[in-house]
């Protein structure tokens, strides 16, 4: 799992959003597990080359939004989510749909334009 994460810290958005992102696109795409053991925040942390404390970060938040489980004296799992919870994919690509559309109005092309690049990408 962790040759599947990187953050770049030059972008401008914080570590510990960028690192919470990917593993819920790992969970939602299916690379994560159910009940599926995390490497340890230290072992993330070593990995990334980041302070362990944005790594935490990260965990805590996807804990408090029910992606993670952790149980005292037990190492983090993916938690257990309801087939209509993982449905809902579609809803993690808002924000660079809205930024694609944003920026195709601002170069005067079409939907339809639009959507030949997008299927034009696709293959």
């Amino acid at each position: 799992m962790l040759e599947q994460l990187n953050v770049n810290p030059s972008s401008g958005e914080p570590i510990y959003k960028q690192l919470s992102e990917q593993i819920v696109r790992l969970i939602v795409g299916g690379q994560l597990q159910s009940e599926q053991v995390l490497p340890s925040v230290r072992q993330m942390a070593e990995h990334l080359t980041v302070n362990p404390m944005t790594v935490s970060r990260a965990v805590q938040q996807l804990v408090e939004q029910g992606w993670l489980e952790r149980r005292r004296g037990q190492p983090t799992r993916v938690a257990q989510r309801e087939q209509s919870d993982i449905s809902s994919n579609g809803q993690l690509l808002h924000p660079q749909i809205d930024a694609v559309v944003e920026q195709a109005k601002q170069l005067g092309i079409s939907l339809d334009a639009l959507k030949t690049l997008l299927g034009d990408r696709w293959k």
